[in-house]
């Protein structure tokens, strides 16, 4: 069999994404805490590149600072004016303390624990087990550990490491350091001095049974009345399950919206966030040493290529800006009735919608309404809380899915504790108010807000 090459044209289309393409998407998606780390990160890689800080947002935001200082100055005065001077520090403005000195700091678990550690009175082997097991406590405050493992970690022998755990277990919060969670239950029932009773065996044998409240069975198995049983339950309701919940050492993280909706004179205008957000200028000094004749050829080749990025990054961070402020546009102009009078007033609406009203793709849409908040008049929103699909009504229109969440939220808070209502009877009393949904619905929307099933919603007495 003979072999040959042969030549052949081929006219295709491929679309092949520029780096410079790829770092405008990728600002796009950006959160603002991400937005300004990617700024901080350029600015110190790239040398053509320098925050301008004599922009007229600067000097803006310079005269609101000084605005709120002399009224904080004014309201001083006059506080000293009428309680007088005595007892109160005073401070020159360069003299004040920052507010992050003065805050309080939440005293995290490991502090908590480790306090008591010092004033119990434990011997020196058993305070060295005691730190270790303060310091292997997982999130729930429980130690996951077998007493084998503690003892080939610490190499000291069972019983001192049985005698640390016990003494650890009655520190507080009630229930540290427990195994797992009935064990958790026994230690703060223990606290309440409740050994061999009703609470007790409960908690022993019929765990399950108390998670679906079958009081009736609870009651048949002890030998019992369903009031008795009921008012075990309620003391074991509200005990912790997780002992750790209350302390954190993570700061608590606040949500900055990106862009506002504000009502003026009966109009909704969207004002672009922009503190905390450098703006970009070209360096000059490097932008003379480029025009100059001195310059290699290499060194000239790199800040040429730095310009470019610099001038694209630039241009990238306005049309970010410029698209989430249209995106935000075309939604309130969709939500309007939502801004005007809350949830109930929330319309149905798709990516698409938006991307037909802007003239952009519905990947551009996904990609500026993730991680993006807006505050309202009706509260602070992600952008992606205002896409909904519809729900048909008996009269022809649409309602928005997040509103008939609020409704049977609404529904099960004003319900019988005694009598809860099932997903099929919500769903009745839905179909009255002329919203047509199906019963699996009705519990897939109740399971999203965190509600359980109506037989564990029941309330005996």
């Amino acid at each position: 069999m003979a072999l040959e090459l042969k030549q052949h044209l081929k006219l295709s289309q491929q679309l092949i994404m520029t780096p410079q393409f790829q770092q405008a998407i990728k600002l796009l998606q950006l959160s603002r805490l991400e937005l300004q780390n990617y700024i901080t990160e350029e600015l110190q890689s790239n040398p053509l590149l320098e925050a301008d800080t004599t922009s007229s947002r600067d000097l803006e935001s310079q005269r609101l600072r000084k605005e709120r200082d002399e009224l904080l100055k004014w309201k001083w005065d006059a506080y000293l004016e009428t309680y007088g001077q005595d007892n109160i520090p005073y401070y020159e403005d360069d003299e004040r303390p920052s507010f992050e000195s003065t805050a309080t700091k939440p005293e995290g678990l490991y502090d908590h624990l480790f306090w008591q550690l010092r004033m119990n009175d434990f011997n020196e082997k058993e305070r060295e087990v005691g730190v270790f097991i303060i310091g292997n406590l997982d999130h729930n405050g429980y130690l996951s550990m077998s007493t084998d493992a503690i003892c080939e970690a610490t190499g000291l022998p069972p019983d001192v490491v049985l005698s640390a755990i016990e003494k650890v277990q009655h520190f507080d919060p009630p229930g540290i350091a427990a195994r797992d969670l009935k064990d958790c239950l026994f230690i703060q029932a223990r606290i309440l001095e409740l050994e061999d009773t009703l609470v007790w065996k409960i908690i022993e044998s019929h765990l399950e049974d108390l998670q679906t409240k079958n009081y009736d069975k609870i009651a048949h198995d002890l030998d019992v009345t369903v009031e008795e049983v009921s008012q075990a339950a309620e003391i074991i309701i509200n005990m912790e399950p997780r002992p750790a919940r209350d302390y954190s050492d993570e700061p608590p993280q606040y949500v900055v919206p990106d862009i506002y909706v504000v009502n003026m004179e009966g109009e909704f205008v969207v004002v672009l966030n922009e503190e905390d957000i450098p703006l970009l200028k070209l360096n000059k000094q490097y932008q003379n040493m480029m025009a100059s004749d001195c310059m290699g050829k290499v060194a000239k080749n790199y800040l040429s290529e730095c310009l470019k990025s610099a001038q694209w990054l630039m241009k990238s961070i306005q049309q970010r800006q410029n698209t989430l402020c249209k995106v935000t546009e075309s939604i309130v102009k969709f939500q309007r009735d939502f801004l005007e009078h809350g949830i109930t007033h929330l319309k149905p609406l798709v990516l698409r919608d938006v991307a037909d009203d802007v003239g952009m793709h519905e990947s551009t849409i996904s990609r500026v309404t993730s991680n993006k908040y807006v505050h309202t008049p009706q509260g602070t929103f992600e952008l992606k809380y205002f896409f909904n699909s519809g729900i048909s009504k008996s009269d022809g229109s649409f309602v928005a899915s997040q509103s008939v969440k609020n409704e049977i939220e609404n529904i099960i808070k004003a319900e019988d504790a005694k009598h809860p209502l099932s997903d099929q009877a919500i769903a009745q009393m839905l179909k009255v108010k002329g919203v047509k949904i199906a019963r699996r619905t009705v519990a897939k929307y109740r399971e999203l807000l965190g509600i359980v099933p109506s037989n564990r919603r029941k309330k005996h007495y």
